[in-house]
């Protein structure tokens, strides 16, 4: 199973109140989806661009540098624009060489085999992917594992179809990784204590679940019943008062988002859903993301649709802010505690959206 690293595509359009709201936050996402152009000094930049901001009246967008270039503009040289292209192609390019790679490659030769210096493509594959490559190789090998497990494959066979070269880097991945052993991820969290309370909230009854490691489980309208199919060989008992700050914490990141504590939790998707769960957690309170935003920032634009079901099947509300993810024409789109809930979570946090103007929450 590999996943495919695409260039992000060149908006056809172009929102100038969006674009305009990436170069005030020096979005580095929004780096080669859009160009801003300065009339008072015929430069072009990209988002990220350090400079000082002129003003608003002053700028004028393109989708590309060539557009720029065309409309009489000359690239910055600050933040070099048009080295935007060639960095994503590299990453691109690295990325095939993980992927086709029976062990994963180390880092001076990926870097010299896409003509960059070490620790200059390391910052740059992680500002793209969201990860170093390290852990993009070892994200890809346990995605492959999981995929393998489910297939009723053995751990041995899981691990050597999955591109192990020994059982202990095997095992030592899926204990960072997947949080459970590589069997009790097959065989329903055998071996797995995990312990639950049912809370109250704002916004109404929730399921909160925890192995030792942070939170598994924290999901609406679901009990202990759900969670016993869900993990039919592991321990289910009651929370006990080493879940009291977690519990405490998930209440805060209800009511006070912006002063909730990082919670750790627990849980493990595909590669792809993980890179959309990672992209989400950096959406900060009181802002909201497109799905073509969230594709396009973990390198693979197209996949809109693909981001929307990574969405709905996380495991964690709240913590993993799914509910921060509005459609492109400002309305909500779905959600699986209903919109009701997704309302109240963005009112919360002061967050704005398009048909929030006629509600009265």
């Amino acid at each position: 199973m590999t996943f495919a690293y695409a260039k992000p595509a060149m908006m056809p359009t172009i929102d100038p109140d969006q674009a305009w709201a990436a170069f005030e936050r020096r979005d580095r996402r929004w780096d080669g989806r859009v160009i801003g152009a300065v009339k008072t000094t015929g430069i072009y930049c990209k988002p990220s661009c350090p400079a000082r901001r002129p003003k608003r009246e002053h700028v004028e967008f393109f989708a590309d540098a060539e557009a720029a270039r065309a409309g009489g503009y000359r690239s910055c040289l600050r933040c070099r624009p048009d080295e935007v292209g060639r960095d994503r192609e590299a990453v691109a390019a690295a990325v095939a060489l993980i992927e086709r790679a029976e062990e994963p490659p180390k880092l001076d030769s990926l870097a010299a085999a896409v003509g960059y210096a070490p620790h200059h493509f390391q910052r740059l594959f992680t500002r793209e992917m969201g990860v170093s490559p390290a852990a993009y190789a070892r994200g890809l090998r346990a995605g492959r594992a999981q995929h393998n497990l489910r297939k009723d494959k053995s751990v041995t066979e899981a691990i050597y179809d999955s591109g192990y070269a020994a059982p202990s880097r095997f095992y030592a991945d899926a204990r960072d990784r997947l949080g459970m052993t590589p069997s009790a991820w097959r065989d329903g969290g055998r071996g797995e204590t995990i312990r639950y309370a049912m809370l109250d909230t704002p916004l109404g009854r929730m399921l909160v679940a925890a192995t030792a490691r942070g939170i598994c489980r924290l999901t609406f309208d679901e009990d202990v019943a759900s969670l016993r199919r869900r993990f039919p060989n592991a321990a289910i008992e009651p929370a006990d008062t080493a879940m009291a700050s977690l519990i405490s914490g998930v209440l805060q990141a209800i009511e006070a988002p912006a002063a909730a504590p990082d919670l750790p939790i627990d849980v493990a998707g595909t590669a792809f859903q993980e890179k959309v769960w990672r992209e989400l957690r950096r959406i900060p309170p009181g802002e909201t993301r497109s799905y073509a935003d969230i594709a396009a920032a973990i390198g693979d634009p197209k996949a809109t649709r693909a981001v929307g079901t990574a969405n709905g099947s996380n495991p964690v509300a709240v913590l993993v802010p799914c509910h921060r993810v509005i459609r492109s024409d400002g309305t909500l789109g779905g959600y699986a505690g209903g919109l009701d809930r997704k309302r109240k979570l963005l009112a919360a946090e002061g967050a704005g959206w398009k048909e929030q103007g006629s509600l009265n929450l």
